[in-house]
């Protein structure tokens, strides 16, 4: 059987590294390991400078989006011709003929728009006109996939669950000397809000009192939440000088918090999938997290869960997370099991399954793309 030739968008892969891209370069490469696909890759950006063996379309991202979002052209045959099915990685599949698949990592742009920047908002619309042209989704869990029936009405969708990212070794040495000697719990994530950090805080002073040493780190680039966030800082009065921002964070800072933390606080009001859950199983830490979105899926028995508005309970499950050393010895070895339930190459087969559905005109249901004993 000839390999299955799939136009790949790797536009992800460009500019700052977002979650995301992290996990198209791994996807990438588990699906390059397989020899039943072939990735033709292709890139929308006029700005990127990539090998001459990705296909550019000639267009610019921002008018391409404009554009698409009004109609479906210009079409992208002509630059996509001898491929068997086309998948944007990113929300947004370009217009042709050939069989589409479209990656959805969440939804919570398309439930709150106005929490969306307007180039999120245009690529939802683009994604609206993908699914009424037939495109295929492909969601990074199930909970996403629930979200998108809801929200795409008559959609075609199939749940592949995405892996870990890769975590490299902490330094030896401490990259933020004002941690070195105390403990702290880390949060890690775009200061959005979605990402449910006032609360945090506001948990975090329940325990402030007594836990005198203990720290908040929350890490991640500024967003539209962060005024909200300082003024919950600014609520904790004598305590609010044990919260720390770090801003965007990269690797070995992000394996050095994650590996030197008491515990992953994660609220999130929803989430499509959750990379840092997984981040903290592979460092060995226990996870306190809200119950909404994909959490509950993705972390299993490895996380203490709350629901993401009650406050005290999450203060509560930080408490015991930290205090207790038979919690926290389950929720560590929950987490080792967890995480072997996650890989690049089992998505990989899956995503090809996927592929070779969508290319012989079978579409998806969100059946089981590889029948397990």
């Amino acid at each position: 059987m000839s390999p299955l030739r799939i136009g790949f968008d790797t536009s992800p892969l460009y500019g700052p590294r977002t979650g995301i891209g992290f996990a198209v370069e791994a996807m990438q490469g588990a699906l390059r390991r397989r020899a039943d696909v072939q990735l033709v890759d292709y890139l929308l950006s006029a700005r990127a400078r990539p090998t001459e063996a990705v296909r550019r379309l000639p267009i610019p991202a921002a008018f391409a989006q404009i554009a698409w979002a009004r109609s479906g052209h210009p079409r992208m045959d002509r630059w996509l011709h001898g491929v068997d099915v086309v998948h944007g990685t990113n929300y947004v599949v370009p217009p042709c003929h050939l069989p589409r698949v479209v990656s959805v990592y969440d939804c919570w742009f398309l439930r709150h728009p106005d929490d969306a920047a307007p180039a999120v908002r245009r690529a939802g619309r683009v994604l609206r006109r993908a699914v009424d042209g037939g495109a295929v989704v492909h969601a990074s869990s199930h909970a996403t996939a629930a979200a998108v029936r809801e929200l795409l009405p008559g959609v075609t969708v199939q749940t592949v669950q995405l892996a870990g990212l890769p975590l490299s070794a902490p330094p030896d040495v401490s990259p933020i000397p004002q941690l070195t000697d105390k403990p702290f719990i880390v949060a890690i994530g775009t200061l959005e809000r979605r990402k449910n950090l006032p609360r945090l805080v506001a948990a975090f002073g329940l325990l402030a009192a007594e836990e005198p040493e203990l720290q908040l780190v929350i890490a991640g680039s500024d967003g539209d939440d962060r005024d909200a966030i300082n003024l919950a800082v600014d609520a904790l009065g004598q305590h609010a000088n044990r919260v720390m921002f770090t801003g965007r964070i990269q690797e070995p800072v992000r394996s050095w918090l994650l590996h030197r933390a008491r515990a992953l606080a994660y609220p999130s009001l929803d989430e499509g999938f959750g990379f840092p859950l997984l981040d903290a199983m592979q460092a060995g830490i226990p996870i306190v997290a809200s119950n909404a979105g994909s959490i509950p899926e993705v972390a299993g028995d490895a996380a203490l869960l709350c629901p993401p508005t009650d406050t005290l309970a999450l203060a509560s499950n930080l408490n015991t997370a930290l205090t207790s050393p038979s919690v926290r010895a389950h929720l560590v070895e929950a987490g080792r099991q967890q995480l072997g339930r996650f890989s690049w190459d089992r998505c990989a087969g899956e995503m090809t399954e996927l592929y070779r559905r969508v290319a012989n005109g079978n579409g998806a249901n969100d059946t089981p793309l590889i029948e397990t004993e």
